[in-house]
């Protein structure tokens, strides 16, 4: 007798089985997140269970600042979706120690780290899905209207209003959540890290594609990161979203980048990657193309279309 949540024999609760996948053996934190012992380190405040929100009343979550040590001027931005596993000292990424070790290095101006976690809600189940899922600005406001004035009266601190020190990241859900800012917000968000970016129909998300090539170039720098272990349920397959993403980016003329692993649904690989990730969205990598070079790939076509008549 067939289950009866099955489809076609499978269960979108199969993404469990994509958490981890032999192909993430050969990821691990970059050297980045091992910082060496004359690198100053970035201090870190804890929030517990804010729930001051009028954006999404009736919620608590936490919220993680890191701040850099001796820090003069405005502050460069990196906004992390599902915050905890961003910031743990032991996990994937290791946020703090690679930014740590990247704005010693100067490759990286002074960045603040702000790691929000969803919110918890005693009367919506799945609170996560509701703000990193929905294709509107709802969430984008949240983050600059409430979360962002309360890390700069938190840590005293001011963040740089360009848009090109200003990173949106995060993983499943949280990924498309970051794209998603950036593209409600091109003027707020101009740099996106995905890891394993939820581009399916969860809540209309595999219509970024189609918009992506439909809609006007933003000025947006894009890192993208999958793999052949990422999700493949009734919902959607990541692997294959992923790659349209990509490909619709790259249609558009987007500067972007896409790295296509072996790994599964998770931050080793986006960890094996942070560092570089970080410098190639601070350096002119050259991939996107200009309103210039629009006109003249479109004259290009329209003469190949005449040749045809």
């Amino acid at each position: 007798m067939p289950h009866p949540h099955a489809i076609n024999g499978h269960f979108n609760s199969e993404i469990r089985l994509c958490l981890k996948v032999p192909g993430d053996a050969s990821y691990h934190p970059c050297r980045e997140a091992f910082p060496a012992d004359d690198v100053p380190r970035s201090t870190v405040t804890h929030l517990t269970d804010w729930d001051q929100s009028i954006v999404y009343p009736n919620t608590r979550r936490d919220i993680r600042i890191s701040l850099p040590e001796n820090l003069d001027g405005d502050a460069a931005l990196l906004v992390c979706q599902d915050g905890k596993d961003y910031v743990d000292s032991a996990g994937a990424v290791r946020v703090v120690e690679v930014l740590d070790s990247l704005m010693h290095s100067g490759e990286i101006p002074p960045t603040v780290g702000v790691f929000v976690d969803p919110g918890q809600s005693d009367s919506i189940p799945r609170q996560r899905n509701v703000e990193y899922d929905t294709m509107d600005d709802t969430y984008v406001t949240f983050i600059d209207d409430e979360i962002l004035p309360l890390v700069e009266k938190t840590v005293n601190v001011t963040l740089s209003r360009d848009p090109a020190e200003r990173i949106a990241m995060g993983i499943s859900s949280g990924g498309i959540c970051a794209f998603n800012m950036a593209w409600q917000r091109p003027e707020s968000y101009g740099k996106v890290i995905s890891h394993c970016g939820s581009f399916v129909n969860i809540n209309g998300g595999h219509e970024f594609p189609l918009m992506v090539r439909n809609t006007a170039r933003k000025p947006l720098k894009v890192f993208l990161q999958s793999g052949e272990g990422d999700v493949n349920i009734p919902m959607g397959s990541w692997p294959m979203a992923n790659h349209q993403m990509a490909d619709a980016l790259s249609y558009a003329g987007y500067d972007h980048r896409f790295e296509f692993g072996t790994g599964g649904h998770n931050r080793r690989h986006g960890g094996t990657l942070f560092a570089e990730s970080l410098r190639w969205l601070y350096k002119d990598s050259g991939v996107g193309r200009t309103a210039e070079e629009d006109e003249k790939m479109q004259n290009e076509i329209l003469e190949r279309m005449r040749a045809l008549a």
